[in-house]
């Protein structure tokens, strides 16, 4: 199964992947590459150029924020072996996923007050840049499977509750 994950910026998703690789070591967490340089932050991420990225084979590609993300095409081997994929996508990105892959969609939010907190922490983007992210809202494909994790509390019960998604015990 190629599990899905989504939400919005502040909603926790990176700190619950990593909680969630080290408690799955069976699982593949997939490692994005992205046209941003490494050194700018933010998830772990393989950091390509435009030509670097455009000259790779992906199973999944999106574009977001003036950059380019991808999913390397190797996940497919992980899959067909029955081994449980978790990539972190864009919601733009479910539909090409679903037309190639059985996916289960794990949507992770929080309240607004919680993720305008946690957007304002980090100290990336302006305030007018905070309230334009809480503001998008993305629908969610029809005919997939989605199950939402709300990640308002420790991060323990995050993660707790991210794995019971993630192995479909909710």
């Amino acid at each position: 199964m190629l599990v899905l994950v989504v939400g919005p910026s502040g909603a926790g998703k990176d700190t619950l992947l990593e909680g969630a690789r080290q408690a799955m070591p069976e699982a593949r967490f997939v490692r994005r590459v992205i046209t941003r340089p490494a050194e700018a932050g933010g998830e772990d991420h393989e950091a390509v150029s435009e030509a670097a990225f455009s000259q790779r084979d992906f199973a999944l590609q999106w574009e977001a924020h003036g950059l380019r993300y991808g999913i390397p095409a190797d996940i497919a081997d992980d899959l067909a072996a029955g081994r449980t994929v978790v990539a972190n996508v864009s919601r733009g990105a479910i539909a090409a996923a679903a037309a190639r892959f059985p996916v289960h969609v794990i949507e992770v939010t929080a309240p607004a007050e919680v993720l305008a907190a946690r957007l304002a922490a980090r100290g990336r983007e302006s305030g007018a840049d905070v309230a334009a992210r809480l503001a998008r809202t993305v629908a969610l494909p029809d005919g997939v499977r989605v199950t939402r994790v709300v990640n308002d509390g420790t991060m323990a019960e995050g993660v707790a509750r991210f794995l019971a998604a993630v192995r479909g015990e909710i």
